[in-house]
């Protein structure tokens, strides 16, 4: 039988450190896909950055 996880265990100071980035990415064919990374919020600003390059 499965245990059932309490959200209130969770630290929740931890929780806002990362930020989850969604990208558009054009292909070669000219369509659009989407890239999903987790970044530390710290770096966001950098890792946006880098990646307009």
């Amino acid at each position: 039988m499965a245990k059932k996880v309490v959200a209130g265990y969770r630290d929740k100071s931890k929780a806002k450190a990362f930020t989850k980035v969604i990208m558009a990415v054009k292909t070669e064919k000219g369509t659009y896909t989407y890239r999903e990374e987790i970044v530390p919020s710290d770096g966001l600003k950098e890792y946006i950055k880098e990646s307009k390059k």
